[in-house]
């Protein structure tokens, strides 16, 4: 609008001094005069443009400098803030090495508590000279099955004093996505030769020798080991450890193990411990007590080996208990046999008004995952969903390279 006026001006002046000259001077010397007039205000127009111009250039040039100091402000604001996150991130993982190690040392003083607690036992046992064992023939199993029981205590005891127990992971998935949330840990010892002996094959005998903590113990330390690999990789991690009723009701070994449990409560958002319904049945007031204390320092508990489920619900969440395992055949083929209330399809409903959650185990055809949606379960496990995988110390690689995902416990049969 102002340079419209302003144009306009120009034209009224130029008009005007040439009708003017044009009057008194003749037609050409107006004409001359108005052109020369014309030609000046548009050196004055573009004089003036130019340096309205040259302001607003500077004027951003101004800004741009402004930016370009508050960009290198907030840089070196970002670079100093990435140093404290360097030397923060550092210094937590010093700490945490730290904080391994020292929890290695104190496993590892248990471990040889234990150890000498073997030997001794292993003076009491009457010697066993005259026993022969049978020639080990056929598959490594066959033989061991064939052992007598003071041969495989001593195979037994030879597995526990030399760390030859082996940690295996088995996935527990949701469903229906199937997605891995867990892991649960079960034992498996080997013999000198190799041979693996499965739970049911030590526990009846290790359980009245009084090896079972031994053996728990070892499984912890692993649990342990691989929880802090995981969590060191930014993991959001459930691992369920299964400790037998023999350790629940060791007076020597569990209050150890709460003491350092109680001294490790970050664990808790890792390790969920789980015992057989019959431990817990036969826990006693200590044992219950125990429980509860465990669940107290943060750590949630899980039942598994379920065979009835005439249960005190509400009991089973004020010890502490979180999750119960049900194998997939009480589900899909009647409960009754196992002494329930309800039907298959609300028992999911009843273990969540009591704030805890339904696991099925053994799940071994698509049939059973087809059945388990209908009654609404969330997790479940078993070889269709995941064989247990065998991980020492040079596998753990590989566990680092897997999906992240919730890990879960020790076990003591398959």
């Amino acid at each position: 609008m102002i340079r419209a006026l302003l144009i306009a001006t120009y034209i009224l002046a130029c008009a005007t001094v040439g009708t003017a000259l044009s009057l008194f001077s003749g037609i050409a010397t107006g004409v001359l005069a108005a052109t020369v007039l014309a030609l000046g205000c548009l050196q004055v127009d573009g004089a003036l443009r130019r340096r309205k111009e040259s302001s607003i250039t500077a004027r951003e040039i101004a800004g741009l400098k402004r930016v370009s100091f508050q960009f290198e402000q907030a840089l070196a604001e970002t670079r100093a803030k990435m140093d404290d996150v360097s030397k923060a991130i550092e210094a937590k993982a010093s700490a945490q090495s730290r904080k391994i190690i020292a929890e290695l040392q104190v496993l590892e003083s248990l471990m040889r508590d234990f150890a000498g607690k073997v030997a001794n036992s292993a003076k009491n046992e009457p010697p066993a000279e005259d026993i022969v064992a049978p020639p080990r023939t056929g598959p490594a199993k066959a033989y061991l099955a064939t052992l007598a029981e003071p041969d495989l205590l001593e195979t037994i005891r030879a597995s526990l004093e030399q760390n030859r127990v082996d940690l295996y992971l088995q996935p527990i998935v949701s469903l229906p996505q199937r997605k891995l949330r867990y892991y649960e840990a079960l034992s498996r010892l080997r013999a000198e030769d190799g041979a693996v002996i499965m739970p049911e094959q030590y526990i009846k005998v290790a359980a009245p020798a009084g090896l079972m903590s031994v053996v728990d113990n070892l499984l912890l330390f692993r649990c342990v080991q691989i929880v802090r690999r995981l969590t060191q990789k930014h993991r959001e991690i459930g691992v369920f450890c299964n400790i037998s009723g023999d350790t629940l009701a060791d007076a020597e070994f569990f209050p150890q193990f709460l003491e350092y449990l109680h001294q490790h409560r970050d664990l808790a958002g890792q390790i969920i411990f789980e015992f057989a319904q019959d431990a817990v049945f036969r826990a006693g007031p200590q044992g219950e007590a125990n429980l509860a204390y465990l669940a107290s320092l943060g750590f949630a508990l899980s039942m598994d080996h379920v065979q009835s489920l005439a249960l005190d619900f509400g009991k089973l969440k004020t010890i502490g208990f979180r999750h119960i395992k049900v194998r997939a055949h009480i589900l899909t083929n009647g409960m009754s046999g196992a002494n329930a209330d309800v039907a298959a399809e609300d028992l999911k409903k009843l273990l969540e008004r009591h704030g805890l959650n339904l696991i099925a185990e053994r799940v071994e055809d698509e049939r059973t995952v087809v059945q388990l949606l209908d009654y609404s379960v969330d997790f479940a496990q078993g070889f269709l969903l995941g064989e247990p995988r065998a991980v020492r110390d040079d596998s753990l690689k590989a566990i680092d390279k897997e999906p992240a995902a919730p890990i879960i416990p020790f076990r003591r049969s398959a």
